[in-house]
């Protein structure tokens, strides 16, 4: 389905058109609509349009369109319709509550809280006019939006915090988002880069991957599956096909794609018989073998080629649990309905033949495959065997044949004694490069719900968007012989405002019968998982017991303190109907995805947190940075540019016998409309550097300078540096000072206690102590800019603090005496007197 329907909100008596496109070989010529699961009335179309004339109260529902030809069927996404009533609103004037917290030296009201409410305006649709476009592309269309701010003034520390609020919201015109989808691509084995691989959206070219490996693909219009090719060059790696989860509302979503090394090639006599094993590495018994007979090799001519082949035949073989995040595509198939439905892998393998002088391709065929029956201990998984082929354009699967019983006698060296084993046998034609594989098709399917929070305090105002969660489906009990952790399939989604929802395999009756492992990183960062040793807390865990105790929540580390805390594993229990305390997650049977995806924060789910220092922000105008749309636009807004987003930080070393918080506070420099007018406050604690006992170092947000809102001069944000304790400034970066120096003016004011400048316009680097970093999602910028300033480089990443490298100024801080206040503390309880 290249084309699906898109969402619209018409009122009532106005007309609507939806529209789909579908492509494949043949060309589909039969499309069918369906309302609420209900099959329209009316003969298939030619073209994928539906359209409905004077539109009543009773038409709001879900809309889908399924394309059909002789190779089989394909549903599109459910598309929303909703239809207002004469006079009823689609946008109300009144903004819903946000709120955001206010600096620690605010006062507290009378709840004893410090947010204060500043107000949103939902990013819903607005109904559309009664004209419908006649064309079947995008609708640019309308959205509720902010339509006027007023600035307040906030009592604080004894001064007016300025704070932009929305007062009122209108429909207007919706804003366009631009996702991208960014990342890395390695070999799975070394970690080696791949460097300059061809990257390919459907059949056609889109870029290369950089001398890091690094790649950016903006996602097209329209797009809901993103299916994407790299190619190494030099054929050294597979081919890795790739679905890439991204966010549709805007923004860039990161991604670690590992390619396999392919096996090295044998040789082998194309006049003869050859058997070549699929999984026999690590003394472990083969899955099965592919059986080439004589003459099975052809020139792609037709011509029957006998002479000496080079074959390499690469296995991923899904008992290492280690193959699970280089394994292609995400194990889906288009069924007869034409829903998109999940397989279980028992092995995939790769085929690469070539003459052995001459190195051309061959192909191949018909060959056999067998499989040996006795790695298959679900019995039912043996009547439902069959052979697939992944499409590289699609990303999904397609049934080449299916595997049937057939018995053999064969003597095993090991237990030296004659037995009946039994293989599953199908064939094959090897006609181009493809991954084949051995899999089931699963029913047993559920969603299970995940959270991303930026803390621990797992506070449902600060979740985390955004964040790539993982879910790879493991056997608990042993699945291969000695192996108690084979995977069966893989999936990932993208966090939202509520969440996410990734599909698992379940089973009701033997709630062990399937386990889940899962993980999430927000920009190639790991997020830690909810302890559970020594026994898991319901309240954190996010599960109430006895759930909790089915489930057998344990976190990568439970039995070993060593291992990383960034995983954790669950028995993917169906809820049973019965119990009312299962109907509320985290496990939702499959035909509940919409119960899963609007559930309440309160209801059950399963947690991931990031583990930082104390970072605090504070905005005059007020911006979700998981939220693109939630942009305004004025001259005191931090980020000037919805469209691009550059992230400044300063790193600071501090040399004392603690950590300590370090505030910036970021006001107009030389811009007429800004100058003194504050633009936020950003405060972070250092970290200690093992390396380094009495140091450690901050990384320190700032406004860059740059261009504002009104896009007519630039402004170099006046920035204070400010430790909160008993600092004394002792040194200065020479290139920086330098720098400021040749470009006038100079911060007046420079306290010893603090440093100011006036915000660089050029992106300098670590060699001068700032770190730059531009990206259309202000999230994954700022991540990137954290880790190079970690790391103290301007192209590396880290997330152990190296506080010796890269820094732009350097405090000494000592213990004060007892009563006698920093100058940071008199800024706040005496601001004339300091």
């Amino acid at each position: 389905m290249v084309l699906h329907p898109a969402a619209k909100v018409r009122e009532a008596g106005q007309d609507v058109t939806f529209c789909c496109e579908a492509s494949g070989t043949p060309a589909p010529r039969n499309y069918s609509w369906y309302h609420n699961g209900t099959l329209l009335a009316g003969p298939g179309q030619p073209r994928g349009r539906l359209a409905l004339r004077g539109l009543a109260p009773e038409q709001a529902g879900s809309y889908r369109c399924k394309a059909t030809s002789e190779a089989g069927a394909i549903l599109s996404e459910p598309a929303q319709l909703t239809v207002l009533g004469r006079g009823q609103r689609g946008c109300r004037a009144e903004p819903e509550p946000s709120l955001v917290e206010l600096p620690s030296e605010c006062p507290q009201d009378a709840g004893g809280s410090r947010y204060y409410d500043v107000g949103r305006c939902p990013n819903s649709p607005c109904p559309g006019g009664s004209a419908e476009p006649s064309a079947c592309g995008e609708e640019s269309g309308r959205c509720c939006g902010v339509r006027r701010v007023e600035l307040r003034q906030v009592p604080c520390a004894g001064s007016a915090l300025p704070l932009m609020v929305v007062a009122e919201c209108g429909c207007g015109p919706c804003a366009q988002p631009r996702a991208l989808v960014r990342g890395r691509v390695r070999a799975a084995d070394t970690g080696e880069p791949l460097r300059f691989g061809r990257i390919f959206l459907g059949g056609a070219q889109v870029g290369f991957t950089g001398y890091r490996g690094s790649f950016t693909i903006e996602v097209p219009p329209g797009t809901r599956r993103l299916v994407a090719r790299f190619v190494d060059g030099r054929q050294r790696l597979l081919d890795a096909v790739r679905v890439l989860p991204f966010d549709p509302r805007g923004g860039a979503v990161y991604h670690e794609v590992k390619m396999l090394r392919k096996k090295e090639p044998v040789e082998l006599d194309g006049g003869r018989s050859n058997a070549i094993p699929l999984g026999e590495a690590g003394g472990r018994e083969p899955v099965g073998e592919l059986l080439l007979p004589a003459g099975a090799f052809l020139r792609p001519s037709g011509e029957v080629f006998n002479g000496t082949v080079k074959a390499s035949v690469t296995f991923v073989d899904p008992r290492e649990l280690g193959t699970a995040g280089a394994a292609p595509s995400d194990l889906s198939f288009a069924d007869a309905r034409g829903e998109i439905a999940p397989l279980r892998t028992y092995g995939m393998f790769a085929v690469d033949f070539r003459e052995g002088d001459s190195g051309a391709e061959l192909q191949a065929g018909p060959v056999q495959v067998r499989m040996d029956a006795g790695q298959v201990r679900m019995p039912e998984h043996l009547r439902k065997m069959k052979l697939w082929s992944l499409n590289p354009e699609s990303g999904l699967w397609e049934e080449e044949g299916v595997l049937r019983p057939a018995g053999e006698r064969r003597r095993r060296r090991r237990r030296r004694r004659r037995e009946e084993r039994t293989f599953l046998v199908g064939n094959l034609e090897i006609r181009e490069r493809r991954l084949f594989n051995l899999d089931v098709p699963e029913e047993r399917r559920c969603f299970l719900k995940v959270r991303a929070y930026s803390n621990e305090k797992f506070n449902p105002s600060e979740q985390l968007e955004g964040v790539l969660v993982s879910l790879v489906n493991l056997e608990p009990r042993p699945g291969f012989p000695g192996n108690p952790r084979a995977w069966g399939r893989f999936d990932s989604a993208v966090t939202g405002p509520n969440g996410a929802c990734l599909p698992a395999f379940c089973d009701r009756r033997s709630p062990q019968a399937y386990a889940a492992l899962l993980t999430a990183t927000l920009g190639g960062e790991e997020l830690e998982a909810v302890a559970s040793s020594p026994r898991p807390d319901p309240a954190a865990v996010g599960v109430a017991q006895p759930l909790l105790g089915k489930l057998g929540y344990r976190r990568s580390d439970h039995e070993d303190a060593a291992l990383k805390k960034t995983a954790f594993q669950i028995n993917v229990a169906k809820p049973d109907p019965a119990d009312p305390a299962e109907s509320h997650g985290p496990v939702y049977p499959y035909r509940a995805l919409r119960e899963c995806q609007e559930a309440p924060p309160g209801d059950n789910h399963l947690r991931f947190y990031r583990v930082e220092v104390d970072r605090y922000e504070y905005n005059v105008v007020p911006f979700r940075e998981s939220d693109v749309t939630s942009w305004t636009g004025d001259l005191l807004s931090w980020w000037p540019n919805p469209q691009e987003f550059r992230a400044c930080f300063i790193k600071v070393r501090l040399e004392g016998p603690r950590e300590y918080m370090v505030r910036s506070r970021n006001a107009g420099g030389t811009h007429p409309g800004t100058r003194g007018r504050l633009y936020g406050l950003r405060d972070s604690r250092s970290v200690r550097d093992p390396l380094l006992g009495d140091a450690s170092a901050a990384c320190v947000e700032f406004k860059c300078g740059g261009t504002l809102f009104d896009q007519s001069a630039p402004d170099r944000t006046l920035v204070t540096v400010m430790p909160q304790g008993s600092c004394r400034r002792t040194a200065v970066n020479a290139l920086l000072r330098d720098y400021l120096s040749r470009h006038p003016p100079l911060a007046d004011g420079n306290h010893t206690a603090a440093f100011s400048m006036l915000a660089p316009l050029d992106p300098l680097g670590h060699n001068y102590g700032i770190y730059t970093v531009t990206d259309q999602s202000p999230r994954l910028a700022k991540e990137i800019a954290i880790g190079r300033c970690f790391a103290g480089t301007s192209d590396g990443f880290s997330r152990e603090m190296r506080a010796g490298e890269g820094t732009a100024v350097t405090f000494s801080c000592q213990e004060r005496p007892p009563g006698r206040e920093s100058l940071f503390q008199r800024l706040l309880s005496a601001p004339a007197q300091a």
